[in-house]
């Protein structure tokens, strides 16, 4: 999820909806074991205590489900955790909550033979401990009021989890493959060629080649993960990005492009899959005059809006939250990358003019050009009065 952005906003006073019985005894079995954590470890632990409390959490009877928004940053994590648990527990399977339609992300999937499954409710599994990496339950209103054992992220910290054992929450990061690798480590195993070609994709995809905002913790897990991987394999899964479907998409994002200023604007209407607008957004950033581009569509009745920022002036994160996040959705994101989500029966209630979001997105971005061309400080004019936001996803957002 580079950092998908689209995650729910809710505050810590959200309804909390009452647990099943599988939940209780899940709820249950952590804080028999250990107490909630309402904050995530704090920075002076290091990533063997984590590792060690992470395998106290787990026994031979465990059937785990780990939960993902499917890119390559989050695919790479899961592999990880599971192979972390390998040999510790009974079962452990991947689920994605999103379709995975983009070309690179399957040849990613095909190429290192990972399975997964897709996962719409949680409810009627039979599996008794839950995790979730690359994000956090408020990110998805239907995971939200379900408790997980274990969350491991680096995406902005949202409200606190309900009951979890395991909350590690890295925001400075630039890619979760970042913390997998430190655990990896902390474990004294050596990554196999497949797994270290994964999370070597996850931090190079995520941190889009460290132009993204990074640590030097990225760059040393990069470093370690370099002589491990499989560069043949890196190579024909980032040359596996276009297909005949995409140029498309791409023939209708030119001659739907307008420019405000710096800004590189395409409405792509209704679409297949939210992927497509991610790919024209960062397809736009290419253009010498842009310093940043919006891509947004219509998709599963859901209004989705793809920013992306030179990283010069400005945070797209904030400015999605503060141009967006009014609307009644979620916003945020990265400062290079955001993302919003809006349901679009906010936007045009009982008129049903599904143009009106459109005329609604060229308003916001014109008076934000505006108030540039007034010349107030872009830092501010861009950020301020804003907390951090939330995640944007690098498969669709």
């Amino acid at each position: 999820m580079a950092k998908p952005a689209f995650r729910t906003e809710h505050s810590e006073s959200a309804t909390r909806l009452p647990l099943s019985g599988n939940e209780h005894e899940s709820l249950n079995w952590r804080i028999g074991k250990y107490r909630p954590m309402d904050h995530p470890f704090p920075k002076s632990v290091t990533s063997a205590e984590k590792y060690k409390r992470l395998m106290e959490l787990v026994s031979p009877d465990d059937t785990w489900g780990i939960v993902i928004n499917a890119d390559p940053d989050a695919i790479a994590s899961a592999m990880a955790l599971k192979r972390l648990f390998w040999r510790k527990v009974r079962k452990v399977t991947i689920f994605h909550i999103n379709p995975i339609e983009r070309a690179d992300n399957l040849a990613l999937i095909r190429l290192l033979r990972i399975k997964l499954q897709r996962i719409r409710s949680m409810k009627g599994r039979k599996i008794k401990r839950w995790a979730m990496v690359d994000s956090q339950p408020h990110h998805y209103p239907r995971f939200m009021n379900h408790p997980f054992d274990v969350i491991i992220d680096h995406h902005p910290l949202g409200p606190s989890p309900r009951g979890t054992a395991f909350f590690d929450v890295k925001e400075e990061y630039g890619a979760n493959a970042t913390i997998m690798t430190e655990y990896i480590k902390a474990s004294k195993m050596t990554p196999s060629t497949r797994l270290a070609t994964a999370l070597f994709y996850g931090i190079k995809t995520d941190t889009d080649n460290f132009v993204r905002e990074s640590s030097p913790s990225d760059m040393n897990a990069f470093r370690y993960l370099y002589p491990l991987a499989n560069m043949n394999t890196i190579k024909k899964i980032e040359s596996s990005e276009m297909t005949r479907d995409t140029l498309k998409h791409f023939c209708l994002a030119m001659e739907k492009v307008v420019f405000i200023k710096d800004i590189a604007y395409i409405n792509m209407e209704e679409v297949t899959q939210p992927d497509v607008l991610v790919m024209i957004a960062d397809f736009f950033m290419k253009l010498a005059e842009a310093e940043w581009s919006v891509a947004a569509g219509i998709y599963e009745e859901k209004l989705i809006i793809i920013l992306r920022n030179a990283g010069f002036r400005g945070d797209a994160g904030k400015t999605a939250k503060r141009l967006f996040g009014k609307w009644g959705g979620s916003a945020g994101g990265h400062k290079t990358a955001a993302r919003a989500e809006i349901p679009l029966k906010h936007l045009i209630g009982e008129t049903g003019d599904r143009s009106l979001p459109n005329q609604m997105i060229l308003k916001e971005l014109r008076r934000l050009r505006r108030v540039a061309s007034e010349g107030e400080p872009p830092r501010r004019r861009l950020t301020q009065g804003h907390p951090k936001a939330a995640p944007s996803n690098r498969s669709s957002g």
